[in-house]
């Protein structure tokens, strides 16, 4: 730039002035072309001396290698002079250059020094010099030496062999550790599917994703929504005058309807469903283009909802009478094995009727039972498990009340499995003449046209409590149940009895219960209070002033099926005349609902001694999470609830306590078809 400036300046002046041309030339020579000679000879001269310093350090260096090899051949062996040589010679001379260039290890790095620009330089000049060095001597002997290696020396040789065996060593490393990984991973796969359900294997492959719900409804309720929107239709066509579009409409849903039938999968669908729904989508556009509208659709909806919920009410309510009948009355095989023994009972002559030992009924130091039961099949579990169970069966007396429908087949069943050692007696509650309407508060009742009206019009809306089904159990009309009241007047001349309920099992021996002291109490039974329905308030009506300054609606309950009743303390007490007194004052169901229970906890209010749980365990009937170490460590088992042993609304887990107990290969049983 400095040259243009200056020609042009020399144009100007000459443009100017013709005759100085001279001195300016010279004048340009000595401003410009001097300093560019001077810069130039100077350059060369520095890079001579650069070329003869370079050339005088590598003397210098060639110099300190051939020592130091000669130190160290009269140190080491030629093989491990090779073998240093061959180990540094891809990573260079070991000099501070090596450092700075990152050649060895991170461990051999400095920390904290940087590397100068000069420094930089310099080992990129050194590089770029020992490069063409290199190619150099490559270009003289006329070839490369990648692939031919008949000139190589020994050392390059041995050097090359070392590699290889370097190589193939890491090779070899890492194939055995590749196969580490491979057997970890299959270690650890096995491991997995051990986890995995054998039973859904095939589930998780990508072709099975479709069909992973095999029971779908997809178009069940594809199909019963369009049923209720083609009803909506109808309704809305009918009060719209569109007579065509609404018997279309009908076709359409009686085809349909006639198409789902009582299918609740798509697999249950016949071929033409999807026809019918095709069909029914067709007309169902044509309905919503014609008659649509927002409020009207809602409105019929709304309306449907109200009526299938007053249907639900009403179905609930008939399937929980239902369970109730199925839970209350005996099964036709049960009923069928009581038919056959009565006929089969009245058919023995008068001497054969007789049970033996007939002595020990009234002698009170044995060990006596009070079994109350229209259920043949039920009492015999009861006897037989106390028996099996019992350390001594001759001390042992079981007293037995039935009705007059089952008085002989109770009998006869007895008397054709008779009881081992044990005393059995079986009475017919019909037959006790001192219990009669005139006595009995709660048969005067039963006798009332209002509790009548009450057992056999109980959807009657005027009927008190009609909604409470479970207080009309038929078996509350059984004085059977209420005898439990009557003790001492059943039996004046025993001090203490056992009541059992005929839905119970015997699992250990109960001898031990009449050594119980009952510490002057009258009723030694277990406490239920473990959780808040077993409360007074759960069974009493405290909102009468009768029982709510009376009785504490905290108090715990306790359990009807196994108690131990002191007989001497009962008659003390006048507990008989206690019963009376509140059933009397309940006429009008107004304290308690139906059952023996709740007069219970009133009469034996304060009377009650607690016995150990384990005595007693309840729930079977109704509870399906009852503790197994509980029932199998427990002295009674007890089926309470509408779910008993010898129905099919048994829960199955429990029924196996009770049916051991069962002589199924007994013909009678057999030809009723009575099996486990």
């Amino acid at each position: 730039m400095a040259l243009k400036r200056g020609l042009s300046s020399v144009r100007v002046l000459s443009n100017r002035s013709s005759g100085s041309r001279l001195p300016i030339a010279i004048l340009v020579f000595f401003s410009v072309l001097a300093p560019l000679v001077y810069f130039v000879g100077r350059g060369l001269y520095i890079s001579d001396q650069n070329s003869i310093q370079s050339d005088f350090s590598k003397q210098n260096v060639d110099w300190r290698e051939r020592l130091a090899l000669q130190s160290i051949k009269n140190l080491f062996t030629k093989e491990v002079v090779d073998f240093v040589t061959t180990s540094t010679a891809d990573l260079g001379p070991l000099n501070l250059d090596s450092f700075r260039k990152g050649n060895l290890s991170a461990s051999w790095k400095v920390v904290g020094v940087e590397t100068s620009v000069q420094d930089n330089a310099i080992s990129k000049s050194n590089q770029k010099a020992t490069d063409l060095k290199q190619e150099t001597s490559q270009d003289k002997e006329g070839k490369f030496l990648d692939d031919d290696h008949s000139h190589d020396t020994p050392a390059k040789i041995l050097r090359r062999q070392l590699r290889d065996n370097r190589r193939e060593k890491w090779a070899t490393e890492l194939v055995k550790q590749d196969e580490k990984v491979t057997l970890k991973l299959e270690n650890a796969a096995i491991e997995r599917s051990k986890a995995v359900d054998s039973s859904v294997l095939g589930k998780y492959n990508l072709w099975r994703r479709e069909n992973e719900n095999v029971n779908s409804d997809s178009t069940v309720r594809l199909m019963r929504d369009q049923i209720i929107m083609a009803k909506v239709y109808v309704s809305i066509a009918k009060s719209k005058n569109k007579l065509d579009l609404q018997q279309e409409l009908q076709i359409r849903l009686k085809e349909i309807q006639q198409a789902l039938g009582e299918s609740t999968a798509d697999s249950g669908l016949p071929h033409s469903a999807s026809e019918k729904i095709k069909e029914m989508g067709k007309v169902l556009s044509k309905a919503r283009e014609q008659l649509f509208d927002c409020k009207l659709v809602t409105g019929k909806l709304r309306a449907m909802l109200q009526t299938s919920e007053e249907q639900v009410r009403r179905l609930k309510k008939q399937s929980m009478f239902l369970s109730q009948l199925a839970a209350k009355t005996i099964p036709y095989s049960i009923h069928c094995l009581s038919l056959r023994l009565t006929i089969q009972y009245y058919l023995l002559p008068q001497e054969k009727r007789k049970f033996p030992r007939s002595e020990n009924l009234e002698n009170p130091n044995l060990y006596h039972y009070a079994l109350f039961s229209d259920n043949v099949l039920a009492a015999s579990v009861v006897v037989n498990s106390t028996i099996m169970n019992a350390k001594d069966p001759s001390k042992h007396v079981f007293h037995l009340v039935t009705n007059k429908l089952n008085f002989g087949a109770m009998n006869m069943w007895f008397l054709l499995n008779p009881p081992g050692k044990a005393t059995i007696h079986v009475e017919n509650v019909d037959e006790f003449k001192w219990l009669n309407s005139s006595y009995s508060p709660v048969l005067r009742q039963l006798e009332t046209a209002s509790m009548k009206e009450y057992y056999f019009k109980a959807d009657h809306p005027t009927v008190s409590g009609s909604s409470n089904m479970k207080y009309r159990n038929p078996k509350y009309l059984s004085m059977l149940n209420h005898l439990r009241f009557y003790l001492p007047q059943v039996y004046p001349n025993l001090d203490k009895i056992l009541f059992l309920d005929d839905d119970i099992v015997v699992q250990k021996d109960l001898t031990g219960l009449w050594s119980v002291d009952l510490h002057g109490k009258v009723n030694g039974a277990v406490e239920t209070c473990g959780q808040s329905f077993h409360r007074f308030d759960k069974y009493l009506n405290f909102s009468n002033h009768h029982i709510s300054q009376n009785f504490d609606p905290n108090a715990c309950g306790w359990a009807y099926g196994m108690n131990m009743f002191d007989l001497k303390v009962w008659k003390k007490k006048d507990i008989t005349g206690i019963y009376h007194k509140w059933q009397n004052m309940n006429e009008d169901r107004a304290l308690w609902k139906l059952g023996t229970l709740p007069p219970g906890l009133i009469t034996f209010y304060g009377l009650t001694h607690p016995l150990e749980k384990s005595w007693h365990v309840l729930g079977l009937g109704y509870n399906p999470s009852v503790d197994k170490k509980e029932i199998e460590h427990a002295a009674v088992i007890h089926y309470n609830g509408n779910m008993k042993p010898w129905l099919d609304l048994a829960m199955t887990k429990y029924r196996p306590y009770w049916t051991k107990y069962v002589k199924y290969d007994h013909h009678y049983l057999r030809s009723c078809n009575l099996s486990e």
